[in-house]
């Protein structure tokens, strides 16, 4: 049987074209930290004015994602991921010849509108393609493409931009982008039956939703208090790591520690291995043992205590590359937040769920950028070399100190979830509740007949 009409082998194949667009979606979004320098000598631009271009990708992103869930189960998977990954490439030309600095920003902008669909339709695809007890695998491998992406985002693209410039750089990633595009478009389909091939046995069967469907889907996830808590996690642990790694880690290890952009960036990529490591070892320990808030706990506990030695201490340089790893592959147990809340309602509906959780760690990814480039204007030493401003180390240790305090928070609120799924469950174990499981596959309660889940 051919990978095209095997449902099993096939389902592989098309995340893997979509986890290529949402590869090229991390690319961009991270792209920011290996440029600081190039753009604030383009366009004469402070901390804030960089840290501000970094956001814009945000601005559109994080306030789209539940428009993104609706997307997904109303207009499907195929069609939603196109003209997401074709509109970010489109934008991607315009940023890369873009004269100055506003319409660098609007470029920005137009690029995060059209990638803000195309990781929660690979999420849909996820629920539309496989097992309730695969998902928490499959989500974490795909945001490990995160870290690829990320990974991709530091030293080669330095290396790129060294070797054919800046703006024939970005052209190129542009053109990959609607290669991609053209390639959703021929092999995605929403469902197997889409495709026309069997039903894979224990994957609830998906169909569109109505309007009115999708509206109450999205008013119970907004009305439990377990969303908030979650999207607390995400805010935090999400916006840090994409602001610290996508903005700030380079300029920091250059300029405390006296490296070049490009070795610099090293140190970048290290993070972003590890964006590429824990989530999947996290979601597959996960899958394993049942356990969901407990590991959302453990990890951002270690996520604080890494900043938390980076805003204390003047580290020795391996050891930058270390707590970098381990803040990104800690943090990725946040991941689970897509597991925790789509268990939590029906199948045809995952995409709204994972669309209102994702909305809180990408406005954290545009909330932290300006706030954390503030900071850092506020230790600026007056120098300029090489066209970039010269910021005091313990400017750096004010913006880690701040991660820190994010942290803490997301700790905080990873262990009040932790404690409302134990007190829901009525047991001293762990794992999605029985409702929990019954929305995940699909069933129907008798008693609220949308199966869209009641808030508790």
């Amino acid at each position: 049987m051919s990978v095209r009409s095997d449902p099993y082998r096939r389902r592989w194949l098309v995340w893997g074209v979509l986890a290529a667009g949402f590869l090229l979606v991390n690319v961009y979004r991270l792209s920011t930290g290996v440029l600081t320098d190039d753009l604030a000598r383009l366009y004469n631009a402070t901390a804030t004015e960089i840290g501000t271009l970094h956001a814009a990708f945000f601005y559109i992103y994080a306030p789209l994602q539940i428009a993104a869930g609706v997307l997904a189960d109303r207009v499907g998977i195929r069609r939603s991921a196109t003209a997401g990954v074709g509109l970010m490439s489109l934008s991607g030309f315009v940023f890369a010849l873009a004269p100055t600095y506003l319409v660098a920003f609007g470029s920005r902008v137009g690029i995060g509108l059209g990638a803000s669909v195309v990781f929660i339709t690979t999420l849909r695809f996820c629920a539309n393609w496989f097992r309730p007890n695969e998902f928490a695998t499959v989500s974490g491998l795909t945001v490990a493409v995160a870290g690829l992406g990320g990974v991709l985002a530091t030293t080669p693209l330095a290396l790129a931009v060294g070797a054919i410039d800046l703006r024939a750089t970005l052209v190129g990633l542009s053109t990959v982008g609607l290669l991609i595009a053209v390639t959703i478009a021929v092999l995605a389909r929403d469902s197997p039956a889409d495709a026309g091939l069997p039903a894979i046995e224990g994957v609830p069967e998906s169909r569109s939703l109505t309007l009115g469907e999708v509206l109450r889907s999205v008013r119970t996830v907004l009305a439990e208090r377990e969303t908030w808590l979650v999207a607390g996690v995400m805010f935090c642990t999400i916006g840090v790591n994409i602001t610290v790694l996508g903005a700030w880690a380079v300029p920091y290890v250059a300029q405390v520690y006296d490296l070049s952009v490009t070795r610099a960036s090293t140190f970048a990529l290290v993070g972003s291995l590890g964006l590429l490591v824990g989530p999947p070892l996290i979601g597959r320990l996960s899958d394993a043992t049942g356990r969901r808030t407990g590991l959302m706990v453990l990890g951002a506990l270690a996520f604080a205590a890494s900043y938390g030695l980076l805003a204390l201490l003047r580290l020795p340089l391996l050891a930058v590359g270390v707590v970098f790893f381990v803040a990104s592959a800690t943090g990725g147990a946040s991941s689970l937040s897509y597991t925790v809340i789509k268990e939590r309602h029906a199948a045809t509906a995952s995409g709204v769920a994972t669309g209102v959780v994702n909305t809180g760690g990408f406005l954290g990814a545009a909330v932290f950028p300006t706030v954390m480039g503030a900071l850092l204007d506020s230790y600026w030493t007056g120098r300029v070399v090489g066209g970039a401003r010269v910021y005091a180390p313990v400017g750096f240790r004010a913006v880690f100190g701040l991660a820190t305090g994010a942290g803490v928070l997301a700790l905080a609120c990873a262990a009040w979830l932790h404690w409302r799924e134990h007190h829901e469950a009525g047991t001293t174990g762990e794992g999605p509740t029985e409702e929990g499981q019954r929305k995940a596959s699909g069933e129907t309660n008798p008693e609220t007949e949308t199966g869209a889940g009641t808030d508790d």
